[in-house]
């Protein structure tokens, strides 16, 4: 089975031998490749959803691989035993969504040893969250699939070495490594903040508020980082 660009790169990040948990697997195409490439020793696949876990299930018994992978319905890591994973995978899901995950079960979270996170928006909500519970960003990447930039956050429990508060936005270890789609990532996140104040100025209370500041100093560090590069 291949995978598309998204999920190749996050399949990437799995170290081998490990207990993978898929949060959110929809088809379970990624618990099926960790399986069939023997990078994974087991997987828990698990959706909230009935239409996705329902095509998990067909395409985990159509890969004859029912007594490898678990597939669960439930939301987030409610339905995982702590140790009974060392890896997470939440992906295709947003910043504030995967936060509530990690933070709806605690004891689970704690357990692991890895997160591999790919949010759709507010990564810097996440990237927060890991430094203030204890999690050092270990890697980043980002992908592009079908004109899509997606940001792809691996982090492991361990000492956190504080960065400037842009870095929350751009990503610490996307910066060091000056990525081939960094420019493009700090670029999208201008127009986006861009987008944001230009609605904020068309209210007078919005545009004389710290929300409305802190906004136009975001746009101007993230300005002043892409003329360095």
């Amino acid at each position: 089975m291949l995978l598309r660009p998204r999920l190749s790169a996050i399949a990437a990040f799995v170290a081998r031998g490990s207990r993978v948990a898929d949060i959110g697997t929809d088809h379970a195409y990624l618990p099926v490749f960790l399986l069939r490439t023997g990078i994974a020793e087991q997987v828990i696949a698990v959706d909230v959803h009935h239409g996705p876990y329902q095509a998990a299930v067909e395409t985990v018994t159509s890969a004859g691989l029912v007594e490898a992978i678990s597939v669960r319905f439930g939301d987030g890591l409610t339905v995982l035993g702590q140790g009974e994973a060392d890896t997470v995978v939440i992906a295709g899901m947003g910043g504030n969504t995967i936060v509530k995950i990690l933070e709806d079960s605690l004891p689970v979270t704690q357990s692991l040893t890895r997160l591999i996170l790919q949010p759709m928006v507010a990564s810097a909500t996440i990237r927060r969250w890991l430094a203030a519970n204890g999690w050092c960003i270990v890697d980043e990447t980002l992908v592009e699939e079908d004109h899509i930039l997606y940001e792809i956050i691996v982090a492991e429990q361990g000492t956190v070495f504080p960065y400037p508060p842009v870095f929350d936005d751009i990503g610490p270890k996307l910066w060091v490594q000056r990525h081939p789609l960094l420019r493009n990532h700090i670029e999208r996140l201008i127009v986006q903040y861009s987008s944001i104040l230009t609605e904020m100025s068309k209210s007078p209370a919005a545009s004389s508020t710290i929300k409305y500041q802190e906004y136009a100093r975001k746009i101007a560090e993230l300005e002043e980082k892409c003329a360095c590069l």
